[in-house]
Parts: C-alpha cells; structure tokens; sequence
C-alpha cells in the first residue's frame, strides 16, 4: 500500500497534491500546476499482521476524465466528493497487492476502465482489465505521464507513474515511508524495531526489505534509472 506518511504532507506541499480527508480542498500548488492531483486516506487493512494505511490518489486528466490510483475503500462521501470532478474514467492498480477495493469502485463506476499489471489481472481474473500496463504509458493518457516498470523481483513487479504536469512520481510499494507518530498508534514495539531495521520509516523511504532481497535480475532494475 502506499504509506508514505509523513513525506507525503511534505510532497503535498511542493507538487501539487490536494488532501481529500475527507472532503476536497484545494492546495494552492494544484492550482498553478494546471492540472490538479489529490489523495484521499481511508483506514488502515491488515497484511500479514501489519496495520497499514491505504491511500487513493485521483487526477483529473486534460479531457476532463477522472484517473484514479489505488482505490480505497468506496464511501458515499468519498465517491460523490471524486465525481464532482468529472466523470470516473480509469481505475488503476500499481501491484498486485493493491486489488481490494477494485471491485467497488466498478460496481459504483460501471463505465470505468480497469487497468493493471499482467500480475495484478492474474490475481484478480475475475474482473475485466484493458491491456496489461508496462513501462510506456498508457495511449489514453501518454501526454500527462510516465510509466516505469519495476522489474526482476520473484515476488512482485509495480507500475510507477511520473505525472508530468506537477512533476510528480507516484509511488506504491517501492517507497515506504512510515511516520513516527503512525507507527506509536498503529504498530506495536518490535515492528517498530522492524520498520527502522528495513529503512521504511519517515527520511529513508525504502522498499521493503524482503521485496528488495527478492530482486535476483538486478539489471531490470537498473534499466528503470538509465530510462
């Protein structure tokens, strides 16, 4: 999930990000860049023991079209604050292990499409996705973003997005970055141990340390940098 708490009021501050928590307001960076992003929290989801945070960030496209990353858990305030901006077009997973709420965004969306990486479609056969996502970015927005495909892990790739209009690089896994004051509510005493030991927490913003060990084909990695 994307947890970059802390770092993320930081960049919210600097590119353009609007904070929906819960209702739209508008940062006056997003009005200058033209092209206005916004994040929205929801609470937290258990993975493998773990309390972490869920975060959604949602674009408005040039077309006027709604693009929405990582959906989180749907509510009525939350989906009538992000319809008012214009039509919900396109719903994406960055992983395969940011699918759970998919399937709400499409029941309330219906005319939105999904789109993901081969992965993230393979774990989630039962819904309908466009074409699997890679590192060039998608027709239907190539103008307004960059696409990096995080390649040569056994465990999992990500699709990561530089919006090109606030300068920003969205990331899901490949960066975490919990705050302390996150970790005191929400995890116990030897995750905290854990968070700092993998260098997930606020100032260091690494990937997970397994998710880094898994990396075997280090010259895919690379290949992200060099593009």
């Amino acid at each position: 999930m994307q947890q970059n708490q802390g770092l993320d009021d930081r960049v919210a501050g600097q590119t353009g990000l609007l904070q929906v928590r819960p209702l739209l307001t508008q940062h006056p960076f997003a009005a200058a860049a033209g092209s206005p992003l916004l994040d929205s929290e929801c609470q937290c989801v258990n993975f493998h023991g773990f309390a972490y945070p869920t975060r959604s960030v949602v674009v408005r496209l040039e077309n006027g079209d709604i693009w929405v990353w990582s959906p989180i858990r749907i509510s009525e305030e939350l989906a009538v604050a992000v319809e008012s901006l214009g039509p919900v077009r396109h719903l994406v997973s960055p992983n395969k292990i940011h699918h759970l709420f998919l399937s709400e965004w499409q029941q309330r969306f219906p005319d939105a499409l999904l789109w993901g990486p081969a992965s993230t479609i393979k774990k989630r056969n039962d819904l309908s996705f466009q074409k699997p996502l890679n590192g060039e970015a998608a027709h239907l927005w190539i103008s307004e973003f960059e696409q990096f495909h995080v390649l040569g892990s056994m465990a999992m790739d990500e699709i990561l997005f530089l919006h090109k209009p606030s300068k920003t690089l969205i990331l899901a896994d490949f960066s975490e970055n919990f705050g302390r004051d996150f970790l005191k509510t929400n995890w116990k005493g030897w995750q905290h141990w854990l968070a700092r030991t993998w260098g997930i927490t606020e100032g260091k913003g690494y990937a997970p340390l397994d998710w880094r060990m898994s990396f075997f084909r280090r010259t895919k990695l690379r290949q992200i940098r060099e593009d």
